[in-house]
């Protein structure tokens, strides 16, 4: 019987073992800045900012402009810090296996298990994202679905709340997850090019919108007062509200940026123009939310709904969405679900509008694909060091992808997509988030330390003040969340070390001395559903192989 070693410096993973694939599967340095540029800009806008505005509004008000700013400059930090580990580990895994070489088994663990909140949550968030647009798409066009069958029901589970009085399930939400969970057992890949279509209808989308609403601004100028109606927020709320609650929930308008980061092994001059690519991606999309944030203001208003007891309603309450306010023609827009196609609907320009819908129900669900796509993945290596149950790192033998793990993925998505509405998607998704982030912040001071000699194709700039900026950035972030985020965390965190004890520590590979290069394991999935990156050579090409 197998020995299993005691958690401490036993528990780390063979970084050089890890290296050793990144070796075996370096790819051709072909991006340069630009490419990055793009490659942050397509990565990054999605749901967030199709979505939450109106969630920001209700949290901020105006003020949610502030809250854009704060998420983007956290996100900048937290960027440049994961890609150094990205630059000297870019293999499957992300933060969970550098977390595993710096800082042992316990932390990847947790930092795995957060990823879930990420991933899965993020697709759920996502999924009932897409299912806004594509009803009020619907709608606009006079196909009316029961309102049963568009909503989860009112959910209360001690701290958890969600959904509209009289929904039964989101039909749509769970059925895009059910697509896309298929496509990824299948293996179909989209191509580079798809991806860029879907890049440039979004874009297209919102230049759309800030071409529509900003000259309407000049003539409206009352929204903007009162600029912070809820104040700036405190770290010690409960209730997740003010400038700070806003830019919590809207960093998930900010995720997918570490696209740039994971690319640095494929990037020309990796010092230079990752930084470049990083902090150029998410300068370009924090002042395309400005914009669209001032002209969703300026054009249509975005104060918080006052309940009859003179207090702001719940973003994304039961409450809220019953109130009178909400149903009439021309509801607010903290009370819409398809925010910015709403407001060109409500400010003369249905026709505009209903393109606008469309733009979003065309791009989000590569969204969810790619998102399920990275939970999969994750899972996938976890379950080959031994942590999750080796069952689920089964290839399929026809379409050589982790279809068991795919699976189980899609159930839990589309059960969360099924019943939560989306600004509490994207809270608890933060969460798991901001909590991975800082574990690879600290992780990069970890390693500059214990490992200073390791060649490090990028190395984050001004480490000792950039990296505890992004510390107490996610640290300041997470407590903004509510309440009920905060606390899922910590219970999913609980669940997850029981698991870990009853299970992990048990099965660990790496405690049981099995050393492996996973990732050059034969039977290891392919890469599907984003396609090879512009410049990347061919899966199987002489390129490739050399």
């Amino acid at each position: 019987m197998a020995t299993v070693a005691p958690i401490g410096r036993g528990r780390i993973k063979s970084l050089d073992a890890i290296l050793a694939t990144a070796e075996k599967k370096s790819l051709k340095r072909s991006l340069g800045a630009f490419q990055l540029t793009l490659l942050g800009i397509g990565a990054v806008i999605g749901t967030g900012i199709f979505v939450l505005t109106a969630t920001a509004a209700q949290k901020a008000g105006p003020g949610m402009m502030i809250s854009f700013i704060i998420a983007g400059f956290v996100c900048a930090v937290a960027a440049l810090c994961y890609s150094e580990l990205a630059s000297m580990v870019p293999v499957a895994g992300s933060a969970y296996t550098y977390s595993y070489a710096v800082m042992g088994e316990v932390m990847a663990w947790l930092v795995g298990w957060a990823l879930i909140l990420e991933y899965a949550l993020g697709a759920s968030a996502v999924a009932v994202g897409w299912s806004g647009h594509i009803i009020g798409l619907l709608d606009s066009l006079g196909l009316h679905l029961p309102h049963a069958l568009t909503v989860g029901p009112q959910i209360q589970w001690g701290f958890l709340q969600g959904g509209e009085i009289g929904g039964l399930v989101n039909l749509p939400a769970v059925l895009i997850v059910a697509l896309c969970t298929t496509l990824l057992v299948i293996g179909t890949k989209e191509s580079a090019t798809f991806n860029a279509v879907l890049v440039c209808i979004k874009v297209a989308a919102l230049t759309l919108f800030v071409a529509v609403t900003l000259p309407m601004v000049s003539g409206h100028m009352e929204n903007f007062h009162p600029f912070t109606p809820r104040g700036w927020g405190s770290p010690l709320s409960s209730s997740g509200a003010g400038v700070l609650g806003a830019a919590a929930s809207i960093f998930f308008a900010y995720v997918g940026f570490d696209a740039v980061s994971t690319a640095a092994e494929e990037t020309k001059n990796p010092q230079r123009n990752v930084p470049i690519g990083l902090i150029g991606s998410l300068a370009i999309c924090t002042i395309f939310y400005l914009l669209v944030a001032g002209g969703a203001i300026g054009a249509y208003g975005a104060q918080p709904l006052m309940g009859p007891n003179g207090l702001p309603f719940t973003e994304g309450s039961p409450e809220l969405y019953a109130s009178a306010a909400c149903q009439a023609a021309n509801a607010p827009l903290v009370c819409s679900k398809e925010a910015l196609a709403h407001i060109l609907r409500n400010v003369g320009h249905p026709m505009l509008g209903n393109l606008l819908g469309l733009a979003a129900t065309l791009a989000l669900p590569s969204v969810v694909l790619l998102m399920m796509y990275g939970q999969t993945r994750v899972f996938f290596v976890m379950a080959r060091d031994g942590l999750l149950p080796e069952r689920l790192s089964r290839v399929h033998p026809k379409f050589r992808t982790p279809h068991i793990v795919t699976m189980v993925t899609g159930v839990f998505v589309a059960i969360a997509a099924a019943f939560l509405p989306v600004g509490t998607l994207a809270d608890y998704s933060n969460a798991g988030t901001l909590f991975a982030f800082a574990a690879v912040s600290l992780g990069v001071m970890i390693l500059r330390r214990t490992d200073p000699g390791r060649a490090r194709p990028f190395r984050t700039p001004a480490l000792y003040l950039v990296a505890p900026a992004s510390i107490i950035g996610c640290v300041v972030l997470f407590l903004s969340l509510n309440i009920e985020s905060k606390m899922l965390f910590l219970v999913w965190a609980v669940i997850g070390l029981i698991f870990y004890f009853l299970y992990g520590y048990h099965h660990s590979h790496v405690a049981r001395g099995v050393t492996e290069v996973p990732e050059l394991d034969p039977d290891a999935p392919p890469s599907v559903g984003i396609g090879p990156l512009p410049g990347a050579p061919e899966p199987g090409s002489p390129e490739e192989r050399a």
